[in-house]
């Protein structure tokens, strides 16, 4: 007798790496995501369910490809739609290069691109934060925000109107401590939430990257963990640590809420069935008195699908 539809899934959902992930829904009903560059010039993938993920080629091609940091690698991209385009801001670095290390933005018409390159907004040594990667943009009150850093502390920093430059006359400021890298910031219910990445993300399996958060009724903090101590020094809720079959699980996207109004969290880990690179993890987000929460605050092996 034939079953019905399958209505649970497993992680990996994607079995080879996709490190950093960043997601946006597209007008065509796909979601989009993109990637640091383990698969050169930065890849794009699609799907309809976070689970089913189908590669639709890169950002950037051989000849487009940005140059600011002469052999550094593209890491950590973050997506937005502003107005009718969709911006990706990435972060182009090799490993060492803190000072040098910096963010440089891209648009496209459609979110599988093609992306035109405008090059770096900063690096490290202009706006005078060691390590500035990591990007991640936000809107508030009709002004545009970035994000961003790596173990040197968490900065942000006014745009200007098309998103595509550092606001003239803007001051930088220090949001969280040096315990971070992977800002991300969701608002719910009057609240803040700055997801964030410890640890150490790329020793395979003994990395030991994990996501944290903290809250602020305010975007600009403070952000604090449950008893009130701040993120500025380093406290935190831990969200994802390791288990048996992954490690290494840090570095999550945005939020995604299905048709059931469930947020679902995507980031990396390393597999211990297959240590090999960072791959792509999917667990649901269940709000508990005001915070995040992941089920046993570690990667499923198995659970239930998102409904869309």
């Amino acid at each position: 007798m034939a079953g019905g539809p399958v209505k649970s899934y497993k992680n990996p959902v994607v079995d080879y790496s996709l490190p950093d992930p960043t997601v946006i829904k597209g007008d065509d009903g796909y979601f989009y995501l993109y990637a640091t560059e383990d698969i050169r010039n930065m890849p794009i993938h699609r799907s309809k369910d976070l689970i089913n993920w189908e590669s639709v080629g890169t950002v950037f091609t051989k000849e487009t490809r940005p140059t600011f940091e002469p052999k550094g690698g593209l890491w950590a991209p973050d997506i937005n739609k502003i107005g009718n385009r969709y911006i990706l801001y990435y972060s182009m670095s090799r490993w060492g290069g803190e000072w040098t290390c910096g963010i440089g933005v891209a648009t496209a018409e459609k979110p599988e691109g093609p992306f035109i390159d405008h090059g770096m907004m900063f690096r490290s040594s202009d706006i005078g934060v060691q390590n500035s990667i990591d990007p991640f943009y936000i809107e508030e009150n009709g002004k545009k925000y970035l994000f961003w850093g790596s173990f040197r502390g968490i900065y942000g920093i006014e745009l200007s109107q098309d998103g595509l430059a550092v606001a003239p006359g803007a001051i930088k400021k220090q949001i969280a401590g040096t315990a971070y890298e992977g800002t991300y910031i969701h608002k719910r219910n009057g609240y803040y939430y700055l997801f964030a990445s410890t640890g150490t993300c790329c020793e395979g399996l003994k990395s030991t990257y994990q996501t944290v958060v903290g809250r602020s009724d305010n975007l600009w903090g403070p952000y604090v963990d449950k008893k009130g101590n701040l993120m500025l020094e380093n406290n935190h809720e831990i969200l994802i640590h390791k288990n048996k079959d992954f490690v290494g699980t840090g570095h999550n996207a945005e939020l995604v809420a299905d048709k059931n109004g469930d947020d679902w969290v995507l980031y990396h880990g390393v597999s211990v069935a297959n240590p090999s690179g960072r791959v792509l993890l999917l667990d649901k987000v269940i709000w508990k008195e005001g915070w995040p929460t992941v089920k046993g605050n570690s990667a499923s092996k198995k659970a239930k699908k998102p409904l869309f």
